[in-house]
């Protein structure tokens, strides 16, 4: 059975498939090492759907395929190795130093990566954020916050829901990281950034990273929205195609989140409302109240 290593410091890390992080020393090199853990039968069958968002492997198939080793704007830290085994898959890459950097300039960074050419890998992710949003349909939808204020804005988005993953669809397809936190972009190379996790690598609507990205920054979106188009090649897409691909994304991400936090606190004594400051509730509501315009926009 695959042990880490003795010494060996644990780090936070999630994803599909994740069976921890480390942080390590081999042979003079400071690297982080993933292991991911191969599916069991009784898994769900999106891990073991290579197109899935949530397909077990493919961070490794990332690191093997190298096709992000020099991705403009956005690439992958070294490779130092990649081992198999039968009950999974370690990840051994160099260690990234970490460089705060402003949101404007990662903004700019997922331009540029927009046009990277993935080739046609069929472990490339597709339908992101409506695969996610079939999680949350076959668990009832946005249960919890029907019982909060914003419930009629709720309802409202959740039944239109499929309307603006159709827009989507029609949007420009773009090559997105997929998970562009600011936690995970935090190295430089150069005028481009140093990305980890690359554990939902695909194609998507232009902009849809940007939103993702927007819940992580200081910044709102509309700054975001013009230095990510500064950053993309001519033609590509149109300022508003762009904000419409991040604001559907922010939306329903920051409001699946929400409910996803509000659920876990909703069973507990007490009215509902008055968890509305409980720790693990009160950065989900700033997230959503930071998103107020572009929820506004969504309802017109």
């Amino acid at each position: 059975m695959w042990q880490p290593e003795p010494g060996w410091t644990r780090l936070a890390g999630a994803g599909p498939a994740t069976v921890g992080v480390w942080s390590a020393t081999i042979r003079g090199r400071d690297v982080v090492v993933k292991r991911l853990q191969a599916p069991e039968p009784h898994d769900s069958s999106g891990v073991l759907s290579p197109g899935d968002v949530n397909y077990w492997r493919r961070a490794a198939d990332v690191a093997l395929s190298g096709v992000v080793a020099g991705a403009p704007g956005l690439r992958e830290a070294p490779v130092v190795r990649v081992d198999e085994d039968d009950e999974g898959v370690t990840l051994v890459h160099e260690r990234v130093e970490h460089h705060d950097a402003p949101g404007l300039w990662l903004a700019a960074c997922l331009g540029r990566f927009a046009a990277a050419d993935l080739g046609t890998h069929g472990w490339l992710a597709r339908n992101q954020l409506r695969t996610r949003l079939g999680l949350v349909e076959r668990r009832g939808g946005w249960k919890t916050l029907a019982r909060t204020p914003m419930a009629d804005v709720a309802d409202h988005l959740w039944s239109h829901r499929t309307v603006w993953l159709d827009q989507c669809d029609a949007l420009p397809q773009v090559a997105q990281h997929g998970d562009p936190s600011a936690a995970n972009i935090p190295g430089r190379a150069g005028e481009g950034a140093v990305a980890i996790d690359w554990a939902h690598l695909g194609r998507g609507p232009v902009g849809a990273d940007l939103g993702y990205l927007s819940l992580a920054t200081r910044e709102d979106v509309d700054p975001l929205v013009e230095a990510y188009v500064a950053a993309l090649p001519s033609a590509l897409a149109s300022p508003d195609e762009v904000r419409t691909g991040a604001r559907v994304m922010a939306v329903y991400t920051a409001l699946t989140r929400l409910d996803w936090a509000l659920a876990r606190v909703a069973d507990g004594e007490g009215a509902l409302a008055g968890k509305f400051r409980h720790p693990s509730v009160a950065p989900y509501i700033y997230a959503m109240q930071r998103q107020v315009g572009q929820i506004e926009a969504l309802l017109a």
